[in-house]
């Protein structure tokens, strides 16, 4: 089985931060292209300019801060990559990454930074083994 692309969905937690490790470890033994994927949060569409501006772009430098370590490492690391921040939910995203960009293997934690939602396996890892239809990679 060839990995041509690997997707990596990261939250900012441990958990995600080792799957990137072993994004980078999988991608060099099989000459992958790693997709970093971030989900924000949607965007709030009742508040009106500048507000609405102002949020955004709190929002994007958030998200960008977010991935910078991750970013860091894959740029250490020599592996090609690319970065994709989108908004909204993370599982839906991630099934619509796979899909547009031909991902052949998920490499995520097994939990976020979220709450009370990911009592066992975590409620996005959790829906994104339901939902895909490629192989998914979790990492504690």
């Amino acid at each position: 089985m060839k990995f041509k692309k690997i997707l990596n969905p990261v939250d900012g937690s441990e958990h995600s931060m080792r799957a990137t490790q072993y994004s980078i470890e999988l991608a060099k033994q099989f000459d992958s292209k790693i997709i970093l994927l971030h989900c924000h949060a949607r965007f709030p569409i009742v508040l009106a300019e500048p507000q609405f501006q102002n949020v955004l772009n709190e929002i994007m430098k958030n998200s960008e801060e977010l991935i910078k370590p991750f970013e860091d490492l894959l740029e250490e690391s020599g592996v090609e990559y690319e970065i994709r921040i989108l908004e909204g939910s993370p599982a839906k995203n991630i099934d619509t990454v796979v899909n547009v960009e031909k991902i052949n293997l998920i490499v995520m934690g097994s939990r976020g930074v979220g709450n009370i939602e990911g009592l066992f396996l975590g409620s996005v890892a959790h829906q994104v083994l339901h939902k895909v239809q490629c192989p998914v990679f979790i990492i504690k």
